[in-house]
Formats: structure tokens, C-alpha cells, sequence
């Protein structure tokens, strides 16, 4: 499994959100990214973990990291 480390991390259309801890599901074991929203109702989400580190291609043809950390969201 690709580890993350909790924190705070950016996506790339600019929210920002903070990374809990990643979970196994129980019926596939696929692993997911388990992280709350830094706006709003502060709502807690999942995202499976090899989504959450891919990289996304931008219109002018520039590719990054779907979720960049920025730091230990302190």
C-alpha cells in the first residue's frame, strides 16, 4: 500500500481538506483515504487511496497531484 500521512492537503481545484487516516474496506480490502473538509460542515469523506494520490491533467496540458500536502494542518 502507498502510504499518506495525515495532515492537510490542497486539491487541485483549491479546497482544502485534512487527511484523518486511510481504512481497508471489508469486502474488497481496497484501501481508502478517510478526510474532512476544511469548509462548510466540515463533513467527513472517503476516497479510495490510489484515486486520492493520482495525478489529473489540466487543461493547458499540465499534470499534478489530484492532493498536495501542505502541511500538518496545525
Amino acid at each position: 500500500m502507498e502510504q499518506i500521512k495525515p495532515g492537510r492537503y490542497r486539491h487541485y481545484k483549491g479546497p482544502e481538506y485534512d487527511v484523518v487516516d486511510v481504512a481497508r474496506h471489508s469486502e474488497t480490502e481496497e484501501w481508502h483515504v478517510v478526510y474532512r473538509t476544511c469548509y462548510g460542515d466540515k463533513g467527513l469523506w472517503i476516497r479510495p487511496l490510489a484515486m486520492f494520490i493520482e495525478t489529473v491533467l489540466l487543461d493547458n496540458g499540465d499534470e499534478v497531484p489530484r492532493f498536495a500536502y501542505i502541511g500538518d494542518g496545525r
